[in-house]
């Protein structure tokens, strides 16, 4: 079976909720990193077999998001696109059906991605169509309404939203407030070290956004890290549930951005005259309990180990999507691990607490981060792992070039 290459990841800013990018579409956002890809690589469009993209607040603005944004990064009318939804995991799952599809031979050259644009996700209704007979209709906000539909009341009661399980995952392994406070601090210090240094400058397109007046506005670093955040400032915040360990600034963020990178067949690379920058080595999905979805990185990592062969002590890099602070550090202890043990490789450029979650994006926005980490640091394996509201887990080993 053919090896899954993965060639020129790159990924949009992370734009804050209601931010710098919020005049900027979905389709806009998943056409510009697309764009970016292919001029990057050098690749002849007309190569292209399909374009995967993730999008886990689709609406019919721009349906099938890969169709609708290849079409708009005039890629050739030719090239046919779909869409993924694995919630959380939507955009790691974009990579991986792209990776299954070039290792089977059904393509050899896929543009695989995910965006979100969550300051532009839409109110609705489910009674206007047939009406409503009598009184108000009921708007929805959809950002939270997927929270709290993301598993079937009548088999799993029910459960207010993601902060639940976070607090869930807190009371099983005694998470306390300042252990997740301490753990949100230091991915605001890692994410700002590392756009201090220009570790991100590689991996960021820019994009202009733009505005009532005037020209608009270029926009080209991530907008969610907070430099000056310490213990004492979090501390001062309001748990969102009574007696809670969740706060806003152990949390994370909502937020707009596009991340996509080439998924190549081994044997095409010379052809076409593209160069790896690492490849898809394995991954896994697996269900967890929804009410303790935060946990889903721990039997997904099982899983991958378990057709791999390999275990902790062979990573380079140990990505932990930041859902919530005590989510990550329960995680830690469902491995069997302490912060302590894995603080060199862990999120060591900060992730979702402070570069923010864009649903759609986020999983390809991690993968492009270790990737281009790894040949910083001349690594050869890192761990990207998501817990998937609605109780899954996903998890996938990325070897350097």
């Amino acid at each position: 079976m053919r090896r899954a290459a993965l060639v020129a990841p790159l990924r949009t800013p992370v734009g804050a909720f209601g931010g710098a990018l919020r005049s900027v579409r979905a389709h806009d956002l998943a056409a510009a990193v697309i764009r970016a890809v292919v001029a990057r690589s050098g690749l002849d469009p007309a190569r292209i077999d399909d374009v995967a993209f993730a999008q886990s607040y689709a609406n019919s603005e721009a349906p099938c998001i890969g169709r609708w944004a290849a079409l708009h990064a005039d890629l050739p009318i030719e090239v046919p696109g779909f869409q993924t939804d694995r919630r959380c995991g939507g955009g790691l799952q974009a990579v991986v059906t792209a990776a299954m599809m070039v290792q089977t031979g059904a393509a050899d050259v896929v543009v695989a991605g995910g965006v979100e644009s969550m300051s532009n996700i839409e109110h609705y209704t489910t009674a206007a169509r047939w009406g409503s007979g009598s009184g108000n209709l009921a708007l929805y906000d959809r950002l939270d309404r997927g929270r709290e539909r993301s598993q079937p009341e009548w088999r799993f009661g029910p459960i207010s939203g993601m902060i639940e399980t976070a607090e869930n995952v807190a009371r099983r392994y005694g998470i306390t407030r300042e252990a997740a406070d301490a753990f949100a601090v230091r991915s605001h210090r890692r994410a700002a070290r590392a756009r201090s240094e220009g570790r991100f400058a590689e991996e960021i397109v820019s994009v202009p956004a733009p505005r009532r007046r005037g020209d608009p506005v270029v926009v080209d670093a991530d907008e969610g890290i907070r430099a000056d955040s310490t213990p004492e400032i979090l501390a001062r915040l309001r748990a969102i549930l009574p007696d809670g360990t969740v706060t806003a600034g152990n949390s994370s963020q909502q937020n707009d951005a596009a991340a996509a990178c080439l998924v190549v067949a081994e044997d095409r690379l010379d052809e076409l005259g593209l160069e790896p920058i690492g490849f898809l080595r394995g991954w896994a999905a697996a269900g967890c309990d929804p009410a303790t979805m935060g946990l889903g990185p721990v039997p997904a990592v099982a899983k991958l180990f378990a057709r791999t062969g390999i275990g902790f002590d062979d990573l380079d890099l140990i990505e932990v999507n930041e859902a919530f602070a005590c989510q990550v550090l329960g995680v830690l202890a469902g491995w069997g691990l302490t912060e302590a043990e894995v603080s060199d490789r862990l999120n060591v450029n900060g992730s979702a607490i402070s570069l923010g979650h864009p649903i759609g994006a986020t999983g390809v926005r991690i993968l492009v981060t270790a990737l281009h980490e790894l040949r910083r640091r001349a690594g050869k394996l890192a761990l990207a792992t998501m817990c998937i509201g609605g109780g899954q887990g996903m998890a996938a080993l990325i070897e350097a070039a």
